[in-house]
């Protein structure tokens, strides 16, 4: 058959790639970004109990109510804002649909959608599919800082909208208050929305805190949040997430969503309000992540690897230029392949695929399994 394909630049995700890779060469897998760790049991029992008292069927479209009951006080308890929990708060099949959604509810042909790389693979082809056309701003390492003149300089008429990331997948750093002040500033007066994928809101370090578009009140009427109870609650192959955004947006999310998904997982939903009732489930993750993140770099101090350390994420990306000067994806297989190590390149994430010789690591793993990586690379 013949047929034109809406994605002729598309390939296989690198994730799907890599992790292929790291299975095939039974190399220790820190490029996907998952736990190696399990969930906890209270919230597997929760999520059972579930289940054995009835929630079997469809959930509520927007989502079971206790569950948007806990987002709504999470935003209250961490950030003072209010989303109303029936008008304003979607329960999605993982923070992807969130973003693929609202993409497709107002993304129409040649709008024009500014994304800053290296950016997570999703945003581009789902802009693309729906007719829309991306506009890169290129972040440099080693800081990955926005230069917001450039910003200005890429807005038109045409700017649908502009998303944003932080913490940042895959550099690990975050947006400061000035950022988000800069972006306010610069969306004011527009018709512009603003996307900002929050995923990793509960993982920020050295005391830091996250800069959440609800902080800021005129961001905050123009913008949707997506978030990720899988990144939350170390359970990604649940693929439960949410979005929230003021009602006159979320309206028109809905109109999609009600026809891609509908509605996602009703017991995973009901387990995980009854988890959240103790909010030290995700006040926790900070101190957490960042013993592993201290850890993985005390052990990797020693190597050829550079590295600023990590602001949030559970990632770290690590500067190979003293290694070798391999384009990253070659560096990276050969990795896989000889040191049973996996990683992710970054060039495949950034615009014209510009290698700058760093790799995302994952450190989202047990101590065991950082330590033995530690020992390969000290190798290397």
């Amino acid at each position: 058959m013949n047929f034109k394909s809406k994605l002729p630049n598309t390939s296989t995700s690198i994730f799907t790639v890599m992790s292929a890779l790291a299975k095939q060469h039974n190399a220790i897998n820190l490029s996907q970004g998952f736990p190696d760790f399990p969930s906890s049991k209270k919230l597997n029992d929760l999520v059972a109990n579930a289940m054995n008292t009835g929630y079997n069927q469809y959930a509520p479209m927007a989502g079971n109510l206790d569950l948007r009951l806990a987002i709504a006080h999470k935003y209250e308890l961490l950030y003072k804002s209010h989303y109303h929990p029936e008008k304003e708060i979607t329960v999605t099949a993982g923070a992807t649909q969130a973003i693929y959604t609202i993409i497709s509810a107002f993304v129409n042909k040649n709008d024009e959608v500014i994304i800053f790389k290296p950016a997570y693979d999703s945003y581009q082809p789902a802009i693309e599919i729906n007719g829309g056309k991306t506009i890169a701003v290129q972040l440099e390492a080693p800081n990955y800082k926005v230069n917001w003149d450039e910003v200005a300089s890429k807005i038109s008429s045409k700017t649908k909208m502009i998303i944003i990331n932080s913490p940042h997948n895959p550099s690990g750093t975050i947006w400061s208050k000035e950022d988000m002040l800069q972006l306010q500033k610069l969306t004011n007066g527009t018709n512009i929305i603003v996307l900002s994928d929050e995923v990793y809101e509960h993982i920020v370090f050295d005391d830091a805190q996250h800069q959440s578009v609800c902080l800021f009140q005129d961001l905050k009427q123009r913008s949707f949040i997506t978030a990720s109870f899988g990144k939350t609650f170390h359970n990604t192959g649940w693929k439960i997430g949410y979005c929230c955004a003021p009602d006159y947006l979320m309206s028109e999310f809905r109109k999609v969503h009600q026809f891609n998904v509908f509605s996602v997982h009703h017991p995973s939903q009901k387990g995980i309000a009854d988890y959240m009732q103790d909010s030290e489930t995700y006040l926790g993750l900070n101190a957490f992540f960042q013993q592993k993140r201290d850890l993985f770099l005390k052990l990797i101090s020693e190597s050829r690897f550079k590295f600023q350390p990590s602001k949030g994420t559970y990632f770290q990306v690590l500067d190979y230029s003293e290694i070798t000067d391999e384009y990253d994806v070659d560096f990276a297989k050969r990795l896989t392949k000889e040191f049973k190590m996996a990683s992710i390149p970054l060039s495949v994430f950034n615009d014209n695929g510009k290698d700058e010789k760093v790799l995302r690591f994952c450190f989202a793993k047990t101590d065991e399994t950082l330590l033995q990586a530690a020992e390969i690379m000290n190798r290397i």
